[in-house]
């Protein structure tokens, strides 16, 4: 009988880095706890947690490459994939061209270290403009005007609420307490939310949905969806006309303050009220106790993003926190100092860049590097020149997470080739010609590299692999190094030799953004000292080193090294944020763009919105539905539960059990006035297609607003997910619409889509 260990690690499935005391029997993993001595959860966990074991003991997990043929899957060797692969890429690349191939990342990327350090290295050798990305789904709009008024590449000019000091926090289409604050890393949201009203501050929520945060809240305010670019130039206007604007940390920091006033003049509440669905007296008063407040904070999520005006709604979000004196200040918003910044491989000055080309069908202008993924569809579609012929998706699902499922249904099984690295054959992977799977988070070592540079306070944790993968297995790294050596004819080179190509060249440039603080380091020396031999995990030992808590490869001998953070089983308490505005601005001027084309032009478009008439949504508008039925025009947003935050955890038992989470919420009003009946079925209908939902009549939505949760739709047989398939839900996006999109940064609106609802 094996010996019973513990092994410490990160929770991989949410952005709020839970602490994990994993108990682990051999090969098995026996249970999943919180770690009561990690020093920023400090033993807080949510549902999920149990999901790694889940994950890990799976059956319907992949372990072996898989070839679809006539016959179904069959499985193959890795050498066999690596080969077909080389063959036909380079086939359609040679005839086609580079931009015929396209890739997709899916969000759990940002939980695998291989996959997040390596991923550059195939799109390089790819060298195609056809780039996907999930966060081309509900980030796009913060990168885009963080990158314009900052000037560097995401996340690292993200500001994060301080929300263990803040005195007044104002969350606008967010729920951290459910999502444990996307893009303001926590673990306990709930208890810090909590946190600020003990201390005697204020938590208030502006949201369609009275949601989990909002039950928690001091006050909550129903905003109409897609309204929240009026609201918060409102706030701005206000600042402005009641002499509020103080710009504490950015005074002299900011370009065209006074172009900031006269655009937000036209934004007065008064003018506003009715489009968003909230009296002028109240948008008044937060504004004023926002700007009053000795410290607060302002915070837009998911709600903010994926909407009609998602870049000008996140724009404002960082104005209202600028103009009030909160940007860089303690309790405010501010910007983590990490243990590895990932930008420091990145010369000062090669800062944010956007619309260098755009896509082909519909122009949306690339951002980093890749294209929004409302463009997907189309681009795999519409014949011509530059035509998607083949893709290859990351860990992902864009048949259950993209806009207008059924598009893509089409789009994915009419490709010449798909790969898809991926341990499921889910609704998308199903569509591939190879599925190549990569072991479980719990097979392999990570670094949260990505979701530290957005913690609300300064950490590092190393997590071990709880079991290491059979030995014949590659991590996510190897099988994207693998590709990519293929791609570039490399493939008969040791796997060693590209990836001391690969490290070089992130040493080298890590040296010239290094140079200013280690003085005399060169690519050589991090070569000798580096730990690690070989993949992601030197990357990170050279980022440790280089950063600004590292030792400088002995520099400063009291600094962090890999080692030394492998010895902390626990992890390291690196201390509250601190004020460091002027080291985050990288744009051409050297301050902060308040103004930047991009957003003051999409103004008109807001104006022209606000001014075309709107119905109440209290109201609505009722008409004879299909078959005489009753029906009224409604606006659908999305909502998330704490069990999940990624389709494949459908799979995991322990995450689905209990009464169904996939159902339409609709108000009581709007359900006597169709029809409907708590437990029923109602049919919703938009533009592009209809599904068929059981209702549940809560007092969380706002008349006029109807919700489903976003993932769900296991109902295709082709898949091999047998507990989602036995959950299967009803698939939203099959009612979102790839035509109605924010302009400004070309994400699809997922929140705000028109809908018919009725009776089924």
């Amino acid at each position: 009988m094996a010996e019973l260990r513990t092994v410490h690690r990160v929770c991989p499935f949410c952005e709020a880095t839970c602490g994990l005391a994993i108990t682990v029997e051999g090969d098995q993993i026996r249970s999943v706890r919180s770690d009561p001595d990690d020093p920023f959860s400090k033993g807080f966990v949510c549902p999920k947690a149990h999901g790694l074991k889940e994950l890990h003991h799976d059956p319907d997990r992949l372990t072996k490459p898989m070839r679809r043929n006539a016959d179904g899957w069959q499985e193959i060797s890795w050498a066999e994939a690596y080969d077909e692969i080389e063959i036909r890429l380079s086939a359609i690349r040679e005839k086609y061209g580079n931009d015929a191939i396209g890739t997709y990342e899916g969000n759990p990327v940002v939980h695998d270290l291989g996959a997040l350090m390596y991923r550059p290295v195939l799109k390089r050798a790819l060298a195609t403009k056809s780039n996907f990305n999930s966060a081309a789904i509900d980030t796009l709009p913060k990168i885009v005007s963080t990158g314009l008024m900052f000037g560097r590449h995401f996340p690292m000019a993200v500001p994060v609420p301080d929300i263990d000091r803040t005195d007044h926090l104002l969350i606008i289409g967010a729920n951290p307490a459910i999502s444990h604050g996307s893009l303001m890393t926590m673990p306990d949201a709930p208890g810090r939310l909590k946190g600020v009203i003990a201390r005697g501050g204020k938590v208030i929520v502006v949201d369609p949905r009275c949601t989990e945060t909002a039950k928690l809240a001091s006050e909550h305010h129903f905003i109409r969806p897609g309204s929240d670019a009026a609201f918060l130039l409102a706030l701005v206007h206000t600042l402005f006309d009641e002499d509020l604007v103080a710009l504490g940390a950015a005074e002299g920091r900011v370009n065209d303050l006074e172009g900031v006033r006269a655009l937000a003049r036209e934004f007065a509440p008064e003018a506003v009220a009715d489009f968003c669905g909230i009296p002028a007296a109240e948008i008044r008063r937060l504004a004023r106790e926002h700007a009053a407040a000795k410290s607060a904070a302002c915070y837009g999520r998911l709600g903010t993003c994926v909407q009609e005006f998602g870049t000008l709604a996140s724009w404002a979000v960082d104005l209202v926190n600028i103009l009030t004196g909160n940007l860089d200040r303690t309790g405010g918003v501010m910007f983590t100092t990490p243990a590895a910044p990932l930008d420091a491989a990145l010369p000062r000055g090669d800062g944010f860049r956007m619309a260098r080309w755009k896509s082909r069908v519909s122009g949306q202008p690339e951002v980093e590097g890749q294209i929004p993924s409302s463009t997907m569809g189309e681009e795999m579609l519409t014949p011509g020149e530059g035509q998607v012929r083949a893709m290859i998706l990351l860990m992902t699902n864009p048949l259950r997470s993209a806009a207008n499922s059924a598009q893509l249904e089409c789009a994915f099984a009419g490709l010449d080739f798909l790969v898809a690295i991926d341990f499921y054959i889910n609704e998308t992977t199903r569509h591939a010609h190879l599925i190549l799977p990569t072991p479980a988070p719990s097979e392999q070592a990570n670094y949260e590299i990505a979701i530290y540079l957005l913690a609300v306070r300064n950490v590092a944790k190393w997590s071990w692999p709880v079991v290491p993968p059979a030995p014949d297995r590659p991590e996510t790294w190897q099988v994207l190094s693998a590709i990519a050596a293929r791609v570039l004819g490399l493939g008969h080179l040791p796997e060693q030799a590209v990836d001391d190509f690969v490290f070089r060249q992130l040493a080298t440039q890590a040296v010239a953004s290094a140079s200013s603080r280690w003085e005399g380091l060169t690519v050589d020396e991090i070569f000798a000292k580096v730990d690690g031999g070989i993949g992601p995990v030197r990357a990170v030992d050279m980022l440790l080193r280089i950063g600004p808590h590292g030792d400088g490869f002995g520099r400063r001998p009291d600094g962090l090294t890999l080692a030394r953070l492998q010895h902390a089983p626990h992890g390291i308490d690196l201390g509250p944020l601190e004020p460091r505005l002027a080291e985050v601005i990288d744009t051409e001027s050297g301050r902060i763009e308040l103004t930047p084309p991009l957003m003051t032009g999409d103004l008109a478009r807001l104006r022209a919105r606000i001014a075309r008439p709107t119905t109440s949504l209290a109201s609505g508008s009722l008409r004879a539905g299909s078959a005489g039925l009753r029906s009224r025009e409604m606006l659908l947003i999305g909502r998330r539960a704490m069990r999940y935050s990624n389709s494949f955890m459908h799979n995991l038992p322990a995450l689905v059990k209990g009464r169904d989470r996939c159902t339409l919420q609709v108000c009581a009003k709007d359900a006597d006035t169709i029809g409907l009946v708590h437990g029923g079925s109602a049919r919703v209908t938009s533009r592009v297609g209809s599904i068929v939902a059981p209702v549940e009549i809560t007092d969380d939505l706002m008349p006029g607003v109807v919700s489903l949760p976003h993932g769900w739709g296991h109902d295709d047989p082709a898949s091999r997910l047998r507990v989602a398939n036995a959950h299967p839900g009803v698939n939203a996006n099959v009612l979102t619409d790839d035509r109605a999109y924010d302009e400004a940064s070309g994400t699809a609106v997922l929140f705000g889509t028109p809908v018919r609802v009725e009776i089924a």
